[in-house]
C-alpha cells in the first residue's frame, strides 16, 4: 500500500514530495490541473522569447530563507528586480502622472531567470515520473482505520486511491468546498478552512511585452500606481529579463474579481490604455498576456470572489494539527505560520511536514540531552543578539513596500516567526534522544526543557524594537509607531504569544518523531 499520498501539485506539494523521495519513503502527488505548479504560471512571450509570470514572480532571498535555500539547492539563477529610477502615480487620467518621491518599492526582491516555473520543474525532474499523476481532481477521502481511502475524477472516470497517511497541499477553502469526508471533519476544523482566504486567488494580472524597455531608457523604473476610480491596473512594475533586453510590464488588475467578466473582451484595450497614459505612446501594440485567477476552479473558492476588507490571517492551528489519528494533514501556503501565502510560505508548511512525515533518527550526532540542550542554549543566545537587527530588515521591508500601519507589529511578529522557524531547525538537527522520556497526554517531558532556552526572548525584542522606533528617523513620519502606546502593545503582545504557542507545539511534535 502506498506510505503517502500527496493531493496538490504546486510548489508545497511538490517540496515535499522531493524531501520524501530523498529520504525513501514511498508516495504519490495528485494533482487536478493538466500542469504541475498550482498558482506558479510561467508563459513564454512570442515577441521577446521572455518569460512572463502571471502568478507569482517575486522572491526576497533576505528575509526568506526556505526560498534561498531551495533556489541555492536546485542551482537556479536569479536577479534583482529592476527597482531604481522614478516611481510614476497616476491620479487623474485627464492629468500627467505624478513622480512620487519614494526610493524603491519592492524590498531587495529577486526573480528566477526563466521565470517561477523554473523552480516547478527543477522540482519536478527530481522525481520519480511513475509517482507524478495529473488530471485527478480529489472528490472524497474516508477514514478506514489503519489507512485512508481517495477517489478522485478523472478524463476516464473515478478512481480510487488507498494510503496510510494523506497530505492535502491545497487551498483550505478548496477543500472545505470539493472534498467529502467520512467521517465528517470536526466543525472546527471546517470553520478554520472556510475562514482561511485563498491568497490571490481573486486577482488578475496583466503582462504586457515590449520589444524594447522604453521606460527605463525614458528614467522610469516600471513602478507604477493608479488610484483613480477609472483604474484598470492598480500597480504597475518593471517585468524585464535580467538585461532589459526581453522587455515587459506587469500590473495586478484594480478591478474586482465580479466585475471583471464584463470586460474580458475589452481588457487588452482598457490596459493598454491604462500603460499609454502612464508610459506614454510607445506603450501601445504590446503582447499582453492576461490571467483572471478567480476564473480557476481549482484555486478560487466561492468565498474567495468576495473583496478583502483586511489583509488575511494564515496559521490557523487547526490547519497545522493532524487529524484521523494522524492519517490527515494539511500543507500549503495558507497554512504556514510564517510568510503565509507567499512561496516562502510554501516552503514553510512543506518543512512542517517533513518534520513530522520523515524520522530525524538518522542526525549525524551522538550525545546526550543535556549536551543539545547546551548546544541548543547557545544558538538562541546568538540569536538573541541578531533579532534586533532581523526586526531593522522587517522594518524597512515594510516600509519600501509602503504599509502605512502595525509596521512595527509585522516587523515583529515577521522576526520572531522566523527565528522559531530556524530553532525548529537546529532542534530537528539536535540529537535528543527521547528512548527513555515520559509522555503525558501527548506532550514530552523534555519539551518544556527545551522551551526553557527562550525564556524572555519576545519581552527583550519588543523592548529593543521599542527603543530603536523612539530614535528612528525612518519611521518619524509614523507617530504611532515611533511611541507604542499601552493598547498598540498589548496587540503586538498577543500576536506574538499566539506565534509563541504555535511554536510550543511544533517544538514537541518535532520531538516526538525523533
Amino acid at each position: 500500500m502506498l506510505e503517502i499520498a500527496i493531493v496538490g501539485g504546486g510548489v508545497s506539494g511538490l517540496a515535499l514530495a522531493d524531501a520524501l523521495h530523498q529520504a525513501g519513503k514511498s508516495f504519490a502527488l495528485y494533482e487536478a490541473r493538466s500542469r504541475l505548479g498550482g498558482r506558479v504560471l510561467t508563459k513564454t512571450s512570442a515577441l521577446t522569447g521572455g518569460a512572463i509570470d502571471l502568478g507569482p514572480t517575486l522572491f526576497w532571498p533576505e528575509t526568506q530563507p526556505h526560498m534561498r535555500a531551495l533556489v541555492e539547492k536546485l542551482g537556479l539563477a536569479h536577479f534583482p528586480q529592476h527597482d531604481s529610477c522614478s516611481i510614476l502615480q497616476l491620479s487623474d487620467p485627464n492629468q500627467p502622472p505624478e513622480s512620487l518621491d519614494v526610493v524603491g518599492v519592492h524590498g531587495g526582491a529577486h526573480r528566477l531567470k526563466g521565470g517561477m516555473n523554473a523552480l516547478v520543474t527543477a522540482l519536478a525532474n527530481r522525481l520519480p515520473a511513475d509517482s507524478l499523476h495529473l488530471e485527478h481532481a480529489l472528490t472524497s477521502i474516508e477514514n478506514h482505520g489503519d489507512f485512508v481511502r481517495l477517489q478522485f475524477k478523472t478524463a476516464n472516470g473515478l478512481t480510487t486511491v488507498s494510503a496510510r497517511k494523506v497530505v492535502l497541499a491545497m487551498p483550505p477553502r478548496l477543500i472545505a468546498e470539493h472534498v467529502s469526508f467520512n467521517p465528517v471533519l470536526s466543525a472546527e476544523l471546517v470553520e478554520a478552512m472556510r475562514a482561511t482566504h485563498t491568497w490571490m486567488a481573486d486577482q488578475a494580472k496583466a503582462v504586457t511585452a515590449f520589444d524594447q524597455a522604453f521606460w527605463r531608457a525614458a528614467g522610469h523604473s516600471g513602478n507604477a500606481f493608479s488610484n483613480h476610480p477609472q483604474s484598470v491596473l492598480a500597480e504597475i512594475f518593471d517585468a524585464c529579463d535580467e538585461s532589459g533586453e526581453q522587455a515587459a510590464l506587469g500590473g495586478f488588475v484594480a478591478l474586482a474579481a465580479e466585475s471583471r467578466e464584463a470586460y474580458r473582451r475589452s481588457m487588452p484595450v482598457l490596459v493598454e490604455s491604462q500603460l499609454t497614459l502612464i508610459f506614454g505612446k510607445q506603450a501601445q501594440d504590446g503582447e499582453l498576456h492576461y490571467q483572471d485567477w478567480s476564473a480557476e476552479t481549482y484555486t478560487c473558492a466561492s468565498l474567495d470572489v468576495a473583496p478583502l476588507t483586511a489583509l488575511p490571517v494564515y496559521g490557523d492551528q487547526h490547519l497545522r494539527q493532524s487529524w484521523w489519528g494522524g492519517k490527515l494533514m494539511l500543507s500549503g501556503a495558507e497554512t504556514a505560520s510564517h510568510a503565509g501565502g507567499y512561496l516562502e510560505g510554501a516552503l514553510e508548511s512543506a518543512a512542517r511536514l517533513k518534520r513530522v512525515l520523515i524520522s530525524s533518527s538518522t542526525s549525524l550526532f551522538n550525545s546526550d540531552n543535556d549536551t543539545s540542550l547546551q548546544r541548543l542554549k547557545h544558538w538562541v543566545d546568538e540569536q538573541r543578539q541578531q533579532a534586533e537587527a532581523h526586526y531593522r530588515n522587517n522594518l524597512n521591508h515594510m516600509l519600501s513596500n509602503q504599509y502605512k500601519s502595525q509596521v512595527t507589529q509585522r516587523a515583529l511578529l515577521g522576526t520572531v516567526e522566523h527565528i522559531y522557524e530556524e530553532a525548529l531547525r537546529q532542534i530537528e538537527q539536535l540529537p535528543f534522544n527521547i528512548q527513555d522520556v515520559t509522555i503525558e497526554q501527548g506532550r514530552l517531558a523534555l519539551t518544556p526543557a527545551v522551551l526553557n532556552a527562550f525564556a524572555g526572548f519576545n519581552k527583550e525584542i519588543v523592548e529593543a524594537a521599542i527603543e530603536f522606533n523612539r530614535g528612528s528617523c525612518a519611521i518619524s513620519n509614523f507617530p504611532q509607531e515611533q511611541v507604542i502606546d499601552e493598547e498598540y502593545l498589548n496587540v503586538i503582545q498577543r500576536d506574538l504569544s499566539a506565534a509563541w504557542r504555535d511554536f510550543a507545539l511544533s517544538v514537541n511534535d518535532v520531538l516526538l518523531a525523533k
